[in-house]
């Protein structure tokens, strides 16, 4: 039941003061109070009501009390009543607990079209980070008189698929002349791109019934429909549903769509809709690493002349990775990299990436001599503004600009009053409790609701909280917010030093990339599990740890993947396998190491790329995040780990010695690649 004995021990004055404040369980009942506490979340999962309700009962005083109630009342919530919920906001006043409940009560009041009592209780909701909760209060806006169009067409271009709160939101406007048809296929299109079938069906509806079916079919059958309708008289409607039908073909045949687009239906849907489509088959190309990409996106730009593309910021971002690894000219490169991001949002222009990519080709696209004076400056200016983050282009930017990363100026010493304070806080308290029980989930909910409205030195406490009792996911987490004092102890820790760099150096691997890697994969928890199945210090997958270990001769156990020293050396060694398979490139292995190595082998066939460009245009997300976030650990750490007497080398501290050299396709004189790796 107790998952971390250690971390048990630390949390005692954290229980001491739960129960001060809770009118306390006996010490001597503490741990079978903790489990009817497990069992009640166990109990949740099953949907037991009525075990729910003997263990509310039964653990009545104990310091999570609130959490087993909200477990018991959440549970039955589509048959509660109003005066049940105050009840409950007034006994947890001030918790996260009751905004949580708040939270499902306002999508419940939603549903029931209770618009009164959502009203009443919206005001107090403190999170508002739900976004079907913010489709109905726009509707309670707008049946209310107000003009919500801007805001309604954003919450309901953002969800992530279809909910009831933004459907009836936008089908109410449709109903009220306040939401136009192209706004509606537009939703229709992004859902369509972003594999939303559902949304785009329902979108399609607010236009007829037979534009649905339509959608339906088109999103089965793209070609089948497509060649149905190639002899259709073009309205408008048909027009949308054939640009829904060759987005749709794009995302499994781009080349199809090109096919498509060049014969016949870039002349009938015209210039606009027909670019949107070029644009979908080149992310789609760039997605498969196609080298048609850049052409396909260019096409399309060609087609809107200088107006600037409406596309998704995701369409957008693509064109630009599409733009980096192409085969073009330097001059066709940045003009499509320079476009492609001054169209973007304002908010996903302030994207760290796209700022540095953005300098890049202000730079490279800059007249020569004086005329081109103002543009250089200005990158000059926006790489500077950059190079204050403590990020992959942070350090990019530092490096560009001639710089050298250096340690941010250390926080002062947490005090002991700030220390106390941080101790008192129950939200807090709570949090350990619950994770150190064994509810990670809950306890990381709580911790993160207890963090609101914290300034930089009581975050800094209460990260130290989390440090000193070995919580390092939250002592990261929490230190990480800070803006202006900076605890690099904190944010950069050394948990199992001795144990780490002995591993480390035995398998022949830098300490510093080690420790990167593992930040990013565990946060330091040893008995973690990803939703894959990686498990402990290094997140292994049960097949590479066996095959691992039977590579160092260790008679392997399914349950020795948990343990520390062995999760370590399986890690480490498996981690220069990668690595010289990879020819010591960090960033192609970091990728190995996260998508398995067959993939950034694929990934590095095409031309020779910088190695900054590359991981950019890693087509899958976590990846891409993970190779940046790795490498940019271990710039840190390098620094971290050096000797106090002694400064890390240059080469340590620079994120492009650690990228390596260009990157393309295995050189002939490399040995073999071994296919057994897993």
């Amino acid at each position: 039941m107790i998952k971390n004995s250690h971390l048990l021990r630390h949390t005692v004055a954290a229980i001491a003061l739960l129960v001060a404040l809770a009118a306390a369980v006996p010490p001597a009942m503490a741990q079978s109070a903790d489990a009817l506490v497990v069992d009640a979340r166990e109990a949740l999962r099953k949907r037991d009501k009525p075990r729910l309700l003997a263990l509310r009962n039964a653990t009545t005083g104990h310091a999570l009390a609130q959490w087993v109630e909200y477990w018991e009342l959440a549970n039955r919530l589509n048959e509660a009543q109003q005066a049940e919920l105050d009840a409950f906001y007034a006994r947890w006043a001030g918790t996260y607990v009751e905004d949580r409940l708040r939270n499902d009560w306002l999508l419940e009041l939603g549903r029931r079209r209770d618009w009164a009592n959502f009203s009443r209780d919206f005001p107090v909701f403190r999170m508002n980070d739900d976004r079907e909760v913010t489709c109905y209060q726009l509707l309670t806006q707008h049946l209310a008189g107000q003009d919500v169009r801007a805001a309604a067409r954003e919450a309901w271009y953002a969800q992530r698929d279809l909910d009831d709160g933004c459907n009836l939101l936008a089908s109410t406007l449709v109903q009220a002349r306040q939401l136009t048809a192209a706004e509606v296929w537009r939703e229709a299109r992004l859902s369509i791109e972003n594999n939303r079938p559902r949304a785009a069906r329902a979108a399609a509806a607010l236009i007829n019934t037979h534009a649905a079916l339509a959608v339906d079919e088109l999103n089965d059958h793209p070609a089948r429909f497509l060649k149905r309708s190639s002899d259709d008289e073009l309205t408008v409607n048909r027009a949308e549903l054939a640009t829904l039908a060759l987005m749709r073909l794009a995302s499994s045949d781009p080349e199809a769509t090109a096919a498509e687009l060049a014969q016949a239906w870039q002349r009938r849907l015209g210039a606009e809709r027909a670019a949107l489509v070029w644009a979908t088959a080149g992310k789609q190309a760039a997605l498969k690493l196609m080298p048609e990409a850049a052409d396909y996106y260019q096409r399309g730009l060609r087609l809107l002349g200088p107006q600037a593309p409406s596309w998704s910021d995701e369409t957008l971002a693509w064109a630009v990775r599409a733009a980096l690894r192409a085969n073009i000219s330097d001059a066709a490169r940045w003009e499509m990299v320079q476009r492609a991001i001054n169209a973007m949002s304002a908010a996903e222009q302030r994207d760290s990436a796209w700022l540095y990519w953005g300098a890049r080709a202000l730079r490279a696209r800059a007249s020569a001599g004086a005329a081109g004076d103002a543009d250089r400056q200005s990158a000059k200016q926006q790489l500077e503004a950059l190079s204050v983050q403590m990020n992959f282009y942070g350090k990019l930017a530092t490096e560009e600009l001639g710089g050298r990363v250096a340690l941010p100026t250390p926080a002062a010493p947490i005090s002991d009053p700030e220390r106390t304070a941080a101790r008192a806080n129950p939200g807090l308290a709570r949090a350990l409790l619950l994770i150190a029980i064994g509810l990670r989930n809950e306890g990381v909910r709580e911790w993160n609701w207890s963090l609101r409205g914290m300034g930089d030195r009581e975050l800094l406490a209460a990260a130290q909280q989390a440090c000193e009792r070995e919580v390092w996911d939250r002592c990261i987490n929490t230190s990480d917010r800070t803006r202006s004092e900076i605890n690099m102890a904190q944010r950069f820790p050394t948990p199992f030093r001795n144990e780490v760099l002995a591993k480390a150096r035995e398998a022949g691997v830098d300490p510093a990339y080690v420790y990167g890697l593992i930040r990013q994969e565990s946060r330091f928890i040893m008995d973690t599990r990803s939703n894959v199945g990686a498990s402990g210090l290094m997140q292994l997958m049960p097949a590479t740890a066996r095959w691992t270990a039977k590579r160092v001769g260790l008679a392997w156990r399914p349950e020795m993947i948990v343990d520390r020293d062995i999760n370590l050396l399986l890690g480490t060694t498996y981690l220069k396998v990668v690595l010289d398979d990879f020819g010591g490139s960090q960033a192609l292995a970091a990728a190995a190491y996260n998508a398995g190595p067959s993939r950034p082998r694929r990934w590095r066939e095409g031309g020779v790329l910088e190695p900054a460009a590359w991981a950019e245009t890693i087509p899958f997300n976590e990846t891409r995040d993970y190779v940046k976030k790795v490498l940019s650990n271990a710039v840190y750490y390098a620094a971290v780990l050096a000797p106090q007497s002694a400064l890390p080398s240059a080469p340590a501290l620079s994120l492009k010695a650690r990228l390596g050299g260009p990157i393309g396709p295995r050189d002939a004189r490399a040995p073999q690649v071994d296919r057994d790796i897993p």
